[in-house]
C-alpha cells in the first residue's frame, strides 16, 4: 500500500557554486554520494548533484516531513550497475522507514536545465 508519494524539482545551475564548497557536500551528500558524485564527469557533476538534492526533497515530502525531518545526509540517492537510482538511507531516516515498515522507491529524471525526482513510500 502507497503510504506517501512526493516530488521534487530543482534547477540544476543553481547546484553548480554550492558544489564548490567542501562544506556543503558534506552537510548534503552521505559518503557513498560524494564518492559517486567525485567518480561523475565534471561536465555531468551538477546535474547528478540535483538529482540526488531532488531525490532528498521529494523522499522528505513522501515521509510527510520538511527540511529538517532528517538530515540530509541520511538520505542517499544511489544508482544501481544498471543506473537505476535508489535510497540508501541511514541513521534516523533508515530508523523511521524500518519503524513504519517502509521501503521507498525513487525515479529521477534531467531535462531542459532541471531535475526531478519522485518517492514512492510503500508498506512492506
Amino acid at each position: 500500500m502507497i503510504a506517501g508519494i512526493g516530488v521534487d524539482t530543482v534547477r540544476i545551475d543553481r547546484l553548480q557554486k554550492s558544489l564548490a564548497r567542501p562544506s556543503f557536500l558534506k552537510k548534503v551528500f552521505g559518503p557513498r554520494e560524494q564518492a559517486l558524485l567525485a567518480a561523475t564527469a565534471l561536465s555531468r557533476r551538477a546535474e547528478r548533484a540535483a538529482g540526488c538534492w531532488a531525490a532528498k526533497e521529494a523522499f522528505l515530502k513522501a515521509a510527510g516531513r520538511g527540511i529538517g525531518g532528517f538530515a540530509l545526509d541520511e538520505i542517499e540517492a544511489l544508482r544501481r550497475p544498471s543506473g537505476a537510482p535508489y535510497y540508501a538511507l541511514r541513521g534516523t531516516a533508515a530508523a523511521w522507514a524500518a519503524e513504519n515498515g517502509l521501503t521507498v522507491h525513487l525515479s529521477i529524471s534531467h531535462d531542459g536545465g532541471v531535475a526531478t525526482a519522485f518517492a514512492v513510500a510503500e508498506t512492506v
